[in-house]
């Protein structure tokens, strides 16, 4: 095992990681012995000298992500058990048995007591992000923690980190498998069918975060006219087509999300002329579709990474949601989402109110939306919810 350092914290800075908070930021640090890299495994302890935590060092406010409230040796068998506790979570869904389903979210960082580590599974190549040195150093321990999760059905393990870790850790990591060569691979998702490019797609390569808000989708679709605005690979479209919508028209600036679109409509049935897609701007497509559509779906990317970023966000949300409900059909259903984690539920909720208050409409609430179980939220890190979403009814 390589060198723990220690770490001794200012009096009454402790309160954080006894409420088992999985962030220690570096106001809170009076002196760390020895001089640790970033990636580094260090042990906590109260000015008191108590010990209260264990986890990786990094440079930045953000100072060690804690990974463990007990003192361990961080070693395979460690990684192992909690990659077990991963999968009996996803076991207990029902996620693992790829009956209808053979995609999920295998860890969710925090969410899973493995703070800097994201691994989603498409049905037998695991694909990772890693925002901290410290998983990156461990990323052949984390490959052996997957063979021994899944002796049978493992394929193929990408690392798909070179645009995730800190920058100024100058890594120079590059993207690539790690175990196997998989890259591309068909998945089902609620028996929806969906091609998945690991190496090219955004983040892993589908957003699997919105598998229940398509299936909720179906309740509204039968019969409408449906507009999904940045549509990335089609996802609320196919089961938009596949519910019968007697029309989907799926618009992303990207002319490779859209012919990824057009090929996983293809791969779901022959739909023929009742979808078509458009790589086109956002905001000009919506300027001329006043009453075209009884459906609007908005899952816009991240508006906003880093806090300071904030307020132009919320400006963000609150023009692209009022162009919506202007040009929406009376009785029309709006699906609208953000998934930034510096934008919290209130806040995008307060944009969608100043919205519909600029359009003097009647709007509803008709359901509230988060991520999935299998991106779960710890208790102790309701920073984690980053997902939010409404659906509303636009009178």
């Amino acid at each position: 095992m390589n060198e723990v350092f220690q770490v001794v914290l200012k009096p009454g800075k402790e309160q954080s990681l006894m409420r088992m908070h999985p962030w220690l930021f570096s106001g809170a640090i009076k002196k760390i012995q020895g001089n640790p890299h970033e990636g580094d495994l260090v042990e906590v302890f109260s000015a008191d000298g108590e010990f209260l935590a264990m986890g990786h060092y990094q440079i930045g406010s953000i100072a060690i992500r804690i990974f463990s409230f007990q003192q361990v040796v961080p070693g395979t068998d460690f990684w192992i058990s909690r990659f077990k506790q991963a999968f009996k979570v996803r076991e207990t869904l029902g996620l693992t048995t790829g009956s209808g389903t053979n995609v999920y979210r295998l860890i969710n960082g925090e969410g899973d007591e493995l703070p800097g580590l994201i691994i989603d599974y498409y049905n037998g190549v695991a694909v990772m992000q890693m925002h901290s040195i410290g998983m990156y150093r461990i990323r052949n321990e984390i490959v052996e923690a997957l063979k021994h999760i899944y002796p049978h059905t493992l394929q193929a393990v990408y690392d798909k980190s070179e645009s995730t870790l800190p920058f100024k850790a100058n890594l120079g990591a590059k993207n690539g498998f790690l175990y196997g060569d998989v890259s591309r691979a068909e998945i089902k998702e609620n028996d929806h069918s969906f091609l998945i490019d690991v190496a090219t797609g955004q983040k892993t390569g589908f957003f699997i975060d919105q598998r229940e808000n398509r299936q909720l989708l179906t309740r509204y679709t039968a019969g409408k006219q449906v507009l999904n605005m940045f549509c990335y690979t089609g996802g609320f479209s196919v089961y938009a087509l596949k519910s019968g919508a007697a029309m989907v028209h799926s618009v992303d600036s990207s002319a490779q999300a859209i012919n990824l679109t057009e090929k996983n409509v293809a791969l779901n049935g022959d739909f023929g002329e009742k979808h078509q897609a458009f790589a086109t701007d956002a905001f000009g497509f919506m300027n001329n579709i006043k009453d075209a559509y009884d459906v609007i779906i908005l899952d816009p990317p991240a508006f906003a990474k880093h806090q300071d970023a904030l307020n132009n966000a919320l400006q963000g949300y609150k023009r692209l949601n009022a162009k919506a409900m202007e040009q929406i059909k009376t009785g029309g259903i709006l699906f609208t989402f953000s998934c930034s984690q510096v934008v919290s539920r209130e806040n995008f909720r307060k944009s969608v109110f100043a919205a519909a208050a600029n359009t003097e409409r009647h709007v509803r609430i008709l359901h509230q939306m988060t991520q999935p179980p299998d991106h779960p939220v710890s208790i102790y890190h309701p920073e984690g919810e980053y997902l939010k979403g409404l659906v509303l009814q636009v009178e």
